[in-house]
């Protein structure tokens, strides 16, 4: 199984409330640390550029997500119990 790439910024609440799903969860993850104008999150998402952003090599069709709600929920429903 391939680690998940977060895009994140550093002290975003947001941001963490996904790391600690994920640290929960035991799910592997890369973290790619954005700032600035995030160049990196615009290129994944093609414009949108909150934090955080995940992209999940392991599901087809999921290219990318945002919203740290709908990460968390869709990191219980795929990774939970």
């Amino acid at each position: 199984m391939e680690p998940i790439v977060l895009y994140e910024l550093s002290g975003c609440p947001f941001c963490q409330k996904v790391i600690s799903k994920l640290d929960e969860l035991g799910v592997e993850y890369e973290s790619v640390m954005v700032s600035g104008d995030r160049p990196q999150v615009r290129e994944v998402t093609g414009g949108p550029t909150q934090v955080p952003v995940i992209e999940d090599p392991n599901k087809d069709g999921l290219e990318w997500m945002n919203e740290s709600g709908d990460i968390v929920a869709y990191l219980e429903e795929e990774y939970g119990e």
